[in-house]
């Protein structure tokens, strides 16, 4: 747990660029196992937020995960995306 302080008057505004590779590596770490489990819902999802925010490879893989997905499977990360666009 982080228990230093936070100097917000130097502290450096995030690239908007930053958000879309973090949510891009999301997804590529469910896609690919990293964690010990392929998770195919939430890379769909990871992916669709960074294909949203600018993010133009993310568009491919998203396909890719898509295709080895059902419809049903599909519609889950898309309302998870959306969830998550509403809050952030």
């Amino acid at each position: 747990m982080f228990h230093g302080n936070i100097d917000l008057d130097s502290a450096m505004p995030i690239e908007s660029s930053t958000i879309c590779d973090v949510l891009f590596e999301r997804g590529l770490y469910w896609a690919s196992g990293r964690s010990g489990l392929v998770d195919f819902v939430a890379a769909h999802k990871w992916f669709n937020l960074a294909a949203l925010k600018g993010r133009k490879d993310a568009i491919a893989l998203r396909q890719e995960v898509a295709e080895m997905m059902s419809e049903a499977e599909i519609a889950a990360p898309q309302r998870e995306a959306r969830a998550w666009m509403t809050m952030h």
